[in-house]
């Protein structure tokens, strides 16, 4: 498997990556199911798109910010 790290990855590939790896198939317009009501992932993730944060990071902070005091395991 190649590395999805920005480094080693394109603009180009990034998008790609989110796109094949989040979608659900049923399209993300109207809908707030992904990632407990988070909103688009393309919009989640536009962060590792442009080369700014890795996944990794957009994760933890997804998580931090939206997971509250739910016992969700991490």
């Amino acid at each position: 498997m190649k590395s999805i790290l920005i480094k080693d990855t394109t603009r180009e590939e990034r998008e790609q990556i989110i796109r094949s790896s989040l979608d659900c198939g049923g399209g993300c317009e109207n809908c707030s199911s992904c990632w407990l009501g988070g909103g688009n992932p393309m919009d989640i993730y536009q962060d590792y798109i442009d080369g700014k944060r890795e996944i990794r990071e957009i994760n933890q902070s997804y998580m931090e910010e939206y997971r509250q005091d739910r016992q969700i395991k991490g």
